[in-house]
């Protein structure tokens, strides 16, 4: 513990905030996962099946499937249910859509946050390792011809240090953020295709 803040007081403050940085980033990954796990982002099966009833026109026993789920699929496709149900082609499709954009707002919740993360902390480390290099050529002039470079050369790997430090919590913040990205842009073409089969599913029997 003491070696890990002795190495945290080498690098200053940036590297302060970097280590910050990574322990926020991590909190908002591992936040991230459990949230999406919570919305149902992986589960679609539920929803699959209560889209196939109603297509085949068991309307009644599609939306009992639905009835208790809460994912985002679920809300989606219950909105799209309940709103061709009771309203005109045209207003149900934008009472749909109003909801699925809802839906990925809530699944994209956090990843504003992961984004400033990526693209700050390169910036952090690099503004450290500046200062870091600017006292180091400071201490430098100040010792004139006397310069013992092995001191030198002690200022200046710890100055790059902050720059190390800000890229190895930007790479994991960048990876995390577009695998959410993915994920959102699966769960937007699975609103469409799911809504649409809603939408134009014929008028048949209801059981």
């Amino acid at each position: 513990m003491n070696q890990t803040i002795e190495a945290l007081n080498r690098g200053g403050p940036a590297l302060w905030v970097i280590a910050t940085l990574s322990v926020v980033t991590l909190g908002l990954i591992l936040w991230k996962l459990w949230r999406l796990s919570r919305m149902g982002a992986w589960r679609r099966d539920a929803t699959e099946q209560a889209v196939t009833l109603w297509q085949s026109g068991q309307r009644g026993k599609a939306l009992k499937v639905l009835q208790h789920r809460k994912g985002l699929r679920a809300r989606v496709v219950k909105a799209a249910m309940n709103a061709v149900r009771f309203q005109e082609i045209e207003d149900a499709r934008n009472e749909t859509a109003r909801v699925a954009r809802g839906a990925l707002m809530d699944a994209g919740s956090g990843l504003r946050a992961l984004d400033l993360i990526a693209t700050i902390a390169p910036l952090i480390g690099l503004l450290g390792t500046v200062l870091g290099m600017i006292e180091a050529f400071q201490a430098l002039q100040d010792s004139g011809a006397r310069a013992d470079p092995a001191a030198l050369a002690g200022g200046i790997w710890q100055a790059l240090l902050t720059t190390a430090a800000g890229m190895a919590v930007a790479i994991p913040a960048s990876m995390a953020l577009s695998w959410f990205d993915s994920i959102n842009t699966r769960l937007a073409h699975d609103f469409e295709d799911l809504a649409t089969r809603v939408l134009t599913a014929k008028r048949g029997r209801d059981a």
